[in-house]
C-alpha cells in the first residue's frame, strides 16, 4: 500500500488528558456560538435574519468606501459592502442589507440635490431588493450600475431557516449515533457522535471567534464534515475491532487501540492532505460566494482528522477502563 509515513509508533492514547483538554476548550468554544447564534447576537447571514442582497458592477471603477459612503447618505447605512474579484468580475460588489422588514410602509424623501433618501423601517418584504438597486443607481448617475442578481429574504423565512438548520444538524447527528450502533456496538456509536459533536462545535466556534458570516451553505459544510469525520472515524474503528480479537494476547486495550491508530495513520494522512488540497483550490479560487463553505471545510478536515485521533478512540479507552466488567 502506499505509504508517505513509515510504520509509527506514536502514543496518542498517552497524550488523551491533554487532547481532552484542548478539545473540551474547542467544545465550549462552539456552545458559546451556538447560544450566540440562538440569541441571534453571531455575524449571522441573510439567510437567518432575512434581508435583501444585490450583486451588480459599476461602468467605471469604484471603491469600496465610495459605495459605503454613497449607501451611507441615502439611507442604507448597515448594509454589508464585499468587492468580488477574480477572473469576470469588474468593479463588481456584493450589497446587503440585513433585518426584519416585513408589515412597513416605504416611505422615500429627496435632498435638495435631487439624491433618493431611504427610510430603512419602512421598507416592506421583497421592495427592499428593487429599492436599493434603485437608490444605487439614482446616486451614481455617472457610473451606471447593472444589476446582476437580487436576494430577497423576509424576516419570517428566515427564522423558518435557522430553526431548519438546527434541526437538520441534530437529526444528522442522531443518524450517525445509530449507524455507528449498528456497525460497531453502543460505546463506539457515542464515542463517534461525541467526536462529530466536537467538529461541528469547534468550526462554529472558530468561525464566532472569527467574526465570520454563518450561513446556509456554512451550514452545508458543517454536515458535509460531519460526514467526512465520521468517515475517517469509522476507519480507526474498524482496525481497533480486527485487533480487539487478539486484544487479551498482545496487550491491554489502551495498547490495542494505539496500535489501531497508527496502523492507519498513513491512510488518514494521505486521505487529509489529498482532500485539503482540493478544498484549499476552492478556497484560494473559488471567489468570495464560496470562500466561507471552503473555509469551514478545510477547517472540519483538520479537526476531524484531530477528533478521530484524539477524541473518538481516547473516548473508547476511558469507557473500556471504568467498565464495571474490566474493573472486576
Amino acid at each position: 500500500m502506499l505509504r508517505i509515513i513509515k510504520e509509527t509508533n506514536i502514543d496518542f492514547i498517552g497524550k488523551r488528558n491533554l487532547a481532552f483538554i484542548f478539545s473540551v476548550l474547542l467544545s465550549a468554544l462552539g456552545i458559546v456560538a451556538f447560544i450566540m447564534i440562538i440569541l441571534g447576537k453571531a455575524n449571522l447571514g441573510l439567510d437567518f435574519t432575512g434581508g435583501a442582497e444585490i450583486i451588480g458592477s459599476f461602468e467605471k471603477p469604484v471603491s469600496v468606501d465610495e459605495v459605503r459612503n454613497a449607501l451611507g447618505e441615502i439611507g442604507f447605512g448597515k448594509a454589508k459592502i464585499q468587492s468580488m474579484v477574480g477572473e469576470g468580475f469588474v468593479n463588481s460588489f456584493i450589497i446587503r442589507v440585513q433585518g426584519k422588514i416585513e408589515n412597513a410602509v416605504a416611505e422615500t424623501t429627496y435632498t435638495e440635490d435631487g439624491r433618493q433618501v431611504v427610510n430603512m423601517k419602512a421598507v416592506e418584504g421583497d421592495a427592499l431588493g428593487d429599492l436599493l438597486k434603485n437608490a444605487i443607481a439614482g446616486y451614481f448617475k455617472d457610473n451606471k450600475f447593472t444589476l446582476d442578481s437580487t436576494n430577497n429574504i423576509s424576516g419570517k423565512v428566515g427564522e423558518k431557516l435557522t430553526a431548519d438548520a438546527i434541526k437538520a444538524v441534530i437529526f444528522a447527528l442522531i443518524g450517525i449515533m445509530i449507524y455507528i450502533w449498528i456497525r460497531f456496538d453502543f460505546r463506539f456509536g457515542v464515542a463517534a457522535t461525541i467526536a462529530t459533536f466536537h467538529d461541528v462545535l469547534a468550526v462554529l466556534g472558530i468561525y464566532f471567534l472569527l467574526n465570520r458570516e454563518v450561513s446556509l451553505l456554512v451550514i452545508t459544510a458543517l454536515l458535509t464534515l460531519a460526514g467526512y469525520s465520521l468517515t475517517d472515524t469509522v476507519v480507526v474503528f474498524d482496525r481497533i475491532r480486527e485487533n480487539l480479537k487478539q486484544f487479551r494476547k498482545r496487550g491491554d486495550f489502551g495498547s490495542t487501540v494505539n496500535l489501531s491508530i497508527n496502523e492507519v495513520l498513513s491512510r488518514t494522512a494521505i486521505t487529509s492532505i489529498t482532500t485539503v488540497m482540493v478544498v484549499l483550490a476552492i478556497l484560494f479560487f473559488g471567489g468570495e460566494v464560496l470562500f466561507d463553505f471552503a473555509l469551514a471545510l478545510t477547517l472540519g478536515i483538520i479537526i476531524g482528522t484531530y477528533s478521530s485521533v484524539f477524541v473518538a478512540s481516547p473516548i473508547i479507552v476511558e469507557w473500556e477502563k471504568r467498565s464495571p466488567r474490566r474493573v472486576k
